[in-house]
């Protein structure tokens, strides 16, 4: 049994559908990547898979339990932590804020969260020396690094992040998916939605999606083949 299993998913905003009817696995340990342009649907993916928005058919599968339509806190609870797309930090709060407010759920264990925090610290070492600083003073690269821990302070068990790399420098862009697969290989599931191929570099399995479809999938037991996604993506 998967981690995550999503079948015939349908799902979109008002009377206007864009999911249509995707189904997809991811394992539990693995690094999943979603590839697709602009309006393809992956925001919708995650935003529905994090219960932002209800589905309008089809079912979502999560470590064995059925959780289509939960809401957000319930998921949170159960496991599926998304970070956002555009990273959405409180910029009135600093860095040690932002982060303790990401435990919340957690607040009363106070050594875990410590505990936490430090862990998330180590593979973001930059916000260890921004740590009174007000998050809308960090620069778009530290935000996104302080998003990305924040989201790890639920204790995630499957961590969507939509969109790491955006507006970021190719440095910066690397040192994301670095810590993605260090986060990855410490035992949390990650899912990421992205538009740079170049995350194909840190995944065990590629899904390709074009208008609320998804055109290409490559499961976690075979070899990624980068050719055959580029087409899928590029078209070339």
């Amino acid at each position: 049994m998967s981690l995550l299993e999503v079948r015939d998913l349908r799902a979109g905003y008002g009377s206007l559908p864009v999911l249509q009817g995707i189904s997809f696995d991811v394992e539990q340990g693995e690094t999943a990547v979603l590839l697709g342009l602009n309006g393809a649907g992956k925001t919708t993916t995650v935003l529905t898979l994090a219960g932002l928005l209800k589905p309008w058919s089809g079912t979502i599968t999560f470590d064995g339990t059925d959780v289509t339509g939960w809401d957000p806190r319930r998921l949170v609870a159960e496991g599926i932590v998304l970070v956002p797309e555009g990273r959405r930090v409180f910029p009135q709060l600093t860095v040690a804020q932002n982060l303790r407010l990401g435990a919340w759920p957690y607040r009363r264990d106070r050594a875990r969260t410590r505990t936490v925090i430090e862990q998330a610290v180590e593979y973001f070492p930059r916000l260890r020396e921004r740590w009174n600083q007000l998050g809308g003073t960090l620069s778009g690269g530290e935000q996104q690094m302080l998003a990305i821990a924040r989201g790890l302070m639920a204790r995630p068990k499957l961590l969507l992040i939509d969109e790491a790399s955006l507006g970021l420098s190719p440095k910066l862009t690397l040192t994301v998916f670095e810590v993605a697969k260090q986060i990855n290989d410490a035992g949390t599931t990650v899912l990421l939605v992205e538009q740079n191929a170049g995350v194909l570099n840190f995944a065990d399995a590629a899904f390709v999606m074009e208008m609320g479809t998804l055109i290409y999938s490559q499961e976690g037991h075979e070899k990624i083949d980068h050719g055959a996604i580029r087409k899928a993506y590029l078209g070339v």
